[in-house]
């Protein structure tokens, strides 16, 4: 029993050299930093070590001087790696219902854009004495003629 012991004190002083954990055990009183079993000591080790989501792919941080101050200014981007709330889920989703409509409507638009012209260049009317006058201004601002 008492190798046990000293195997238990053993493992909860290196559990507490880790230095997230030494530092989170810092701000506690004596008492409560000797009551952390050795299970919650390897618990605290894993959930203060440094997140994997750390590494961005755009990363940009510096430091402007300004007068005697200094401000400092950091631009991180990359692909977001938390799970959603049920909202951001909502959100999400209509967001891209949105995006998707409107690319639709933009490729539609532009479909019959170029097939009027094409039919305008073809010199196809379908209503006599009728133009919507894009044919006009194609020629003119695109073609120069």
């Amino acid at each position: 029993m008492a190798l046990d012991d000293v195997a238990y004190a053993k493992t909860q002083q290196q559990l507490k050299k880790n230095n997230r954990v030494s530092q989170f055990l810092a701000g506690m009183p004596e008492d409560v930093q000797e009551s952390f079993t050795q299970e919650q000591l390897r618990h605290l080790q894993i959930a203060l070590r440094t997140p994997t989501w750390k590494k961005h792919p755009i990363d940009l941080r510096s430091s402007i001087a300004f007068f005697s101050y200094h401000y400092y200014y950091a631009f991180v981007a990359g692909r977001d790696m938390r799970e959603l709330s049920r909202q951001e889920i909502r959100i999400k989703r209509w967001s891209y219902l949105l995006f998707i409509s409107v690319f639709l409507i933009f490729c539609t638009l532009l479909g019959l854009l170029v097939l009027y012209l094409i039919k305008s260049a073809l010199g196809i009317d379908l209503f006599a004495n009728f133009s919507l006058g894009i044919w006009t201004w194609f020629q003119i601002n695109v073609l120069g003629k």
